[in-house]
């Protein structure tokens, strides 16, 4: 017989696998000091569902509106001592846990403890605002013992002739355009700084540009330029115009086309790519940071290192560091 603590780690790997195989690819398993087959595999899943969950945000399509930019996933509603008081329906569906077992509860009862003292230290910030917004990054614990690993929009209130403040916590995932998204969430709660209740619009007598309608074709030509860059992000990529011909295509459709589907630049998304499956690597493998900057395409050491800190705010090393220290 297995010992318990083997049965447990059986069992989350059956929760995830069940999650992967009804959609779910935003729950990670925590990592265990163990250096084991189980442990490998926890780091595949891991790995895999994170590449799954990214294949379907930049998986190609026409969006006359604009491109994919959030998927919320949770809302909390929190009183002045943390408390929850209100959350959304898919909370308590993402969570695995009733309704009732989730209100009354404090916030961070569901978070790691690494997420815990960083909720802890952005609460007493928040407690001295009468009306404040910010984002974090925290990490949610399921039932299941599954991670949930997201960016946060936390905004704190307090309107005049009210005795409690109000704190509002939106859990989402964003694949693209993050700055506008930023921007739409803060305008969103600017009603409750304005007396008034008006809202910021911007202007309205600009004239329509007219956008270029893609064929099915131009649409397949580009999803497979995204299928290569993907697949060679150890490789220099040549020229837009050598790309584009090497497609089929033309350099303007492929631009334009390309920041249609995934909302960003086609050297900006090799980048994004190669940042993203080197932070993977850094936090989810056991390989040498200068492995993992040759395998993503980066010239050098200290380009991956820069290039790494301008994206996530800290270096590939202190990640890594992060990630050690989480796993004790």
């Amino acid at each position: 017989m297995p010992p318990i603590k083997e049965k447990k780690r059986m069992q989350r790997i059956s929760h995830m696998l069940l999650e992967m195989a009804a959609g779910n690819f935003f729950y990670r398993l925590d990592r265990s000091d163990k250096n084991d087959n189980v442990e490998a595999l926890v780091i595949v899943l891991n790995m895999l569902a994170e590449e799954i969950q990214e294949s379907f945000l930049h998986q190609g399509y026409v969006n006359s509106q604009g491109t994919t930019k959030q998927i919320v996933q949770m809302c909390f509603m929190l009183d002045e001592d943390a408390i929850i008081r209100m959350i959304n329906q898919r909370a308590s569906t993402i969570l695995s846990t009733l309704y009732s077992n989730i209100i009354d509860r404090s916030f961070d009862s569901f978070l790691t403890n690494d997420s815990k003292n960083k909720w802890e230290k952005l609460w007493k910030t928040l407690n001295g605002k009468d009306f404040y917004d910010t984002s974090i990054e925290l990490t949610f614990v399921t039932r299941e013992k599954l991670l949930l690993p997201n960016q946060c929009y936390i905004t704190t209130f307090k309107r005049e002739k009210e005795v409690q403040r109000k704190t509002l916590v939106t859990v989402f995932h964003y694949s693209n355009g993050y700055r506008e998204l930023e921007k739409n969430l803060k305008q969103s709660v600017v009603k409750f700084r304005n007396k008034h209740g008006q809202y910021f619009q911007g202007p309205s007598n600009q004239p329509i540009k007219q956008k270029l309608r893609l064929s099915y074709e131009d649409i397949r030509k580009i999803r497979e330029g995204h299928n290569i860059i993907i697949n060679n992000l150890d490789k220099e990529l040549p020229s837009i115009k050598d790309f584009a011909h090497q497609l089929g295509t033309n350099e303007f459709k492929l631009k334009y086309g390309f920041k249609e589907l995934y909302g960003t630049s086609v050297y900006r998304f090799l980048v994004q790519e190669r940042l993203r499956k080197a932070k993977m690597l850094v936090q989810y493998s056991d390989m040498a940071l200068k492995s993992i900057a040759h395998m993503t395409g980066f010239k050098s050491d200290p380009h991956f290192s820069r290039a790494f800190k301008k994206q996530y705010g800290f270096p590939p090393s202190e990640l890594r560091k992060r990630s050690l220290k989480d796993d004790k």
